[in-house]
């Protein structure tokens, strides 16, 4: 019988992670992870945050090298800001075609690229 690896999940049971701050605080949660077809990398979370009780609130990719997974909050911890989110630049329709939006969404988080 094969051992379980613990530190592997499907990309579906990522989804509706929360997300908390350096602070405990929940920032908002993970609505899907993008691959990158090539690499195989997860590339990004697409997080959505702000609003009451899921209304109202927005969605942005977050660079996934921007979040680590906490066994004790049972979820992500991120240094992101709300604040961050709100200022980082909105995705276009076909931001995932788009290097330049990535190059400045990773600028605005103040880390490298996942292709680097």
């Amino acid at each position: 019988m094969a051992t379980h690896n613990a530190t592997l999940v499907a990309a579906s049971d990522v989804t509706g992670t929360a997300v908390y701050g350096a602070d405990d605080s929940k920032v908002g949660s993970i609505d899907r992870v993008m691959i990158d077809k090539v690499s195989g990398k997860v590339a990004y979370a697409i997080m959505s945050f702000g609003g009451i009780l899921g209304i109202g609130g927005s969605e942005r990719p977050v660079p996934w090298n921007t979040l680590t997974y906490d066994t004790g909050l049972g979820g992500f911890r991120t240094n992101i800001t709300e604040q961050q989110l709100n200022d980082a630049p909105t995705p276009a329709r076909e931001w995932h075609g788009d290097r330049a939006w990535e190059e400045n969404t990773h600028r605005a988080y103040g880390i490298a690229p996942y292709w680097i």
